[in-house]
């Protein structure tokens, strides 16, 4: 409780760098809004994340390199019983996004009168598409042609799909929540109630737009965790040699919750004209 008392906002925001970038982003958008040569701008900046984005891509590659010593150490020196904490780390992470797609996602197509297993059925091609390379953003223009195609209006689906890319991640969401707790489970932190909703707004923010590259949200979960300044960083090295598994679980719950939740606005819209799921050739 003391804890709570002394906690600042303005210096938990300024003692975090990542913060501080967010927030700069979000002004700078603001402003390039209402600048009238913001096209060019804009254009320049994607050229810019494009070339970070590229780097990032060949940073990533030395990720395995870093799970085999971490592993290696780990499994040598404390044996094979290392590897059950991560078995059932998966095991919940895999079980909490099957009870979301199917439950939760499930009940509320079946209050507008949908089948979820109608629905994965219509979209299996882009959820194997997806698992093969980890990333939604990879299925983004033809899951757009199918929605139109089952009876979502082209603008609720022009515009539903790509924001929801950046802020309808749920299976991001439920990945680096799970993971957080695992961490401090992991090195014995304990995390009271306000600090657990502290790192759940932080992830509400850092992962946005973080479904487009593949490995991204290891990358949101270490600035997550510096900003935090509780949780050991150096846990993440435990989640090298699986967070390839996860990815293409939370990238397959990204993609399955934007589906339903285009089919949700345009029926609440009304603006579905008919829900066609036979794949019918262009």
């Amino acid at each position: 409780m003391e804890q709570t008392k002394d906690f600042s906002w303005l210096q938990f925001f300024l003692s975090n760098f990542t913060l501080q970038v967010l927030l700069a982003a979000i002004i700078c958008g603001i402003a390039l809004n209402f600048y009238q040569k913001r096209e060019q701008t804009i254009l320049v900046l994607e050229r810019f994340s494009k070339v970070v984005f590229f780097c990032l891509k060949y940073v990533m590659y030395l990720a395995p390199i870093g799970a085999f010593g971490g592993m290696a150490y780990t499994i040598g020196k404390f044996g094979l019983a290392t590897l059950i904490p991560l078995g059932k780390l998966m095991l919940c992470v895999y079980l909490t996004m099957a009870l979301f797609v199917f439950f939760v996602l499930g009940s509320i197509l079946r209050y507008y009168k949908i089948n979820i297993l109608s629905i994965l059925k219509y979209i299996k091609e882009e959820l194997l598409l997806v698992l093969g390379t980890s990333s939604s953003e990879a299925a983004l223009p033809s899951i757009m042609v199918k929605l139109e195609r089952m009876g979502c209006s082209k603008s609720v689906v022009g515009l539903v799909i790509p924001t929801g890319y950046s802020f309808n991640l749920d299976g991001t969401s439920i990945y680096l929540s799970m993971s957080v707790l695992f961490i401090a489970q992991l090195y014995d932190v304990h995390l009271s109630f306000f600090e657990i909703m502290t790192v759940i707004g932080i992830l509400m923010i850092t992962s946005k737009g973080a479904a487009g590259v593949t490995g991204s949200g290891f990358i949101v979960l270490a600035s997550t965790l510096t900003a935090l300044h509780k949780i050991p960083v150096e846990g993440l090295a435990f989640l090298l040699g699986v967070d390839k598994f996860m990815s293409e679980a939370r990238a397959i719950t990204n993609l399955i919750g934007n589906t339903v939740a285009t089919i949700i606005i345009s029926k609440t819209e009304r603006d579905f004209t008919e829900l066609n799921l036979d794949p019918v050739s262009e």
